[in-house]
């Protein structure tokens, strides 16, 4: 028998809700319609406890968060709402099953109380990426306790392993359990929604729910990771846990609607489980190794000799001074340098020099590479068993020329701000930055100019490589 009884993706658009949207919720009537199917369908199932995956509660960099307190409340008093309010038991018998099971697996949770959050100065709550989902279930149905879960950057490895721990757990103590995993999708579906628009948004909602629809796990692990960042959306991580907790069935995703009316995409999908079938966790390892293999076979000289400095340097506890077999063209110019680190998509270090300083890109690039692991002040220093989890990418600065505000553009353009000894610079085409003026005022910001203060504005352009291009 099968004790998670319900899977479910839903979305938590504040608007949804009648005392809030003011009318406006009418425009997204199918998503409403279909979270109404949902809450009937959880009534009729009658679980005993009801786990729900969030983004909007406190999130930790380095673990899962698990509400663990008796009781935990909240409302949406943020939304000037505050008659929608809830009080809900905590299954603290699965919290402490789900802990000792991520414990054993080696996937990292963090219990969280009001002490605890006192600390991060946040407070033990109910978040809306909870609230709104359950709003539905709670009109048919509110005999249930509640396991509520802040997913974390923790990679989705760990995320599908804590899945399969919420099955365990489930098991474990024999409890009627239902999954939602909450989470909206792209929000740059329009110009006037919350982000500006950007294509990859339509295309990362379609792919992801035609994926979960057909049951396509790996398809799922394998979508490219530049898509989901540039897409803007909040319920990959949650769905990722939802894959984990189904691991092991034949799935198929019965979507009930879509609307992408205000510029983010509201996807309800419930899970139909079939038969079993092996588990496919260790395809998903084994394709995370070769997708590494072929990243680093296929990757072009310049993100390679970053690979390959990190890699010499951990082992070696120095810097590589061996330029032998470094391409000629690496060793001909000199240029200023950028070598960023991300992992899990998440920047984890950033060090560059405007101006070459050593004798050309190569040793600039060995340099660099080193700095932005273990001296970029933001982070803490890079640990050898992260390398196979970051992904590089190393710019290259050309001649930087002094221009007008008018002459920027912040996807083509990178800017350097100077006012007197103060100097900042940002790089082109980051996300979030889509002006001019957020441009500008981000390096302002990183030189220490104070708004008001003249500033001379040089802007250059950059030739970006990443590894597997």
């Amino acid at each position: 028998m099968n004790n998670i009884q319900g899977y479910y993706l839903m979305p938590h658009p504040p608007i949804i809700i009648p005392d809030i949207g003011k009318g406006e919720e009418k425009k997204i009537e199918l998503t409403s319609k279909s979270c109404d199917e949902i809450g009937k369908d959880i009534s009729n199932l009658k679980p005993e406890t009801i786990v729900i995956i969030t983004p909007h509660s406190t999130m930790f960099s380095d673990a899962i968060a698990i509400s663990n307190e008796h009781r935990i409340k909240g409302d949406l008093s943020k939304f000037r709402c505050s008659n929608i309010k809830m009080d809900i038991k905590i299954d603290t018998e699965f919290n402490n099953e789900l802990i000792k099971l991520c414990t054993e697996f080696e996937v990292p949770v963090a219990p969280i109380n009001s002490e605890f959050l006192v600390r991060f100065n946040r407070k033990y709550e109910l978040d809306h990426g909870t609230i709104v989902p359950l709003y539905f279930i709670n009109k048919y149905y509110n005999d249930y306790n509640l396991v509520h879960v802040t997913y974390s950057m923790i990679g989705d490895l760990n995320l599908y392993k804590f899945g399969m721990n919420l099955k365990k757990a489930a098991e474990a103590l024999n409890r009627k359990v239902v999954i939602i995993a909450s989470g909206d999708l792209s929000h740059k579906l329009k110009n006037h929604g919350p982000y500006i628009y950007s294509p990859f948004g339509e295309k990362f909602d379609n792919e992801l729910l035609n994926n979960l629809k057909n049951g396509d796990f790996l398809d799922v692990f394998n979508m490219n990771k530049d898509l989901i960042e540039e897409a803007g959306e909040c319920g990959f991580n949650s769905t990722i846990i939802l894959l984990g907790s189904m691991d092991g069935k034949e799935v198929k995703g019965d979507l009930l609607s879509y609307e992408g009316t205000f510029g983010v995409g509201y996807g309800v999908m419930k899970f139909n489980i079939n038969n079993d079938k092996e588990s496919i966790f260790n395809f998903i390892i084994k394709s995370k190794e070769e997708k590494l293999k072929r990243k680093l076979n296929s990757s072009n000289s310049y993100v390679k000799l970053a690979r390959e400095s990190l890699i010499y340097y951990f082992k070696n506890n120095r810097k590589m001074t061996d330029l032998s077999n470094v391409p000629q063209e690496l060793l001909n110019e000199k240029h200023g340098v950028f070598v960023s680190l991300k992992k899990f998509g998440n920047l984890r270090g950033c060090i560059g020099t405007i101006l070459p300083t050593t004798d050309n890109v190569a040793q600039e690039i060995i340099r660099n590479s080193i700095e932005a692991a273990i001296n970029d002040p933001r982070f803490m220093s890079v640990v050898e068993d992260e390398l196979k989890d970051l992904d590089i990418s190393v710019d290259v600065l050309m001649e930087a020329t002094l221009c007008s505000k008018e002459e920027l553009d912040p996807k083509k353009y990178g800017v350097i701000v100077t006012s007197g000894y103060k100097r900042g610079l940002l790089l082109p085409d980051l996300e979030g930055v889509d002006t001019i003026e957020s441009q500008l005022s981000i390096a302002c910001n990183k030189a220490g100019i104070n708004e008001g203060e003249k500033y001379e504005i040089e802007k250059f352009e950059v030739i970006r490589y990443k590894e597997g291009e």
